[in-house]
């Protein structure tokens, strides 16, 4: 298994402790690299794609580094967008009840 798809299978698990760095990584491999949108952008953070016209905007987190449950919600909703999952493949949700997380399976 590739470091990539344990990255990916790690994020579809919605892990409390998911960090900005493997986000970037993950967005990496699918083209994308993160543009600040200026001096008066703050916190805000666009990852672009110069093949895609589809981007993703999320406020980078601080002051630690772990992404918020929307933060992964939004990302998987824009992977799914851009076709990161073969067409035959399915992304479904369950639900631990143990501790409440979230976790999709590819």
């Amino acid at each position: 298994m590739s470091k990539h798809q344990k990255l990916l299978e790690r994020f579809l698990r919605f892990p409390k402790d998911f960090q900005w760095d493997e986000l970037m990584k993950l967005l990496r491999k699918y083209g994308y690299e993160q543009s600040n949108k200026g001096k008066t952008s703050g916190s805000r953070v666009e990852f672009e794609n110069p093949e895609s016209n589809i981007s993703l905007n999320l406020h980078k987190p601080h002051p630690h580094n772990i992404l918020k449950p929307y933060q992964l919600k939004d990302t998987l909703d824009f992977l799914r967008k851009i076709g990161a999952f073969a067409e035959s493949t399915e992304v479904s949700e369950s639900k631990n009840n143990s501790d409440d997380e979230q976790h999709f399976e590819v």
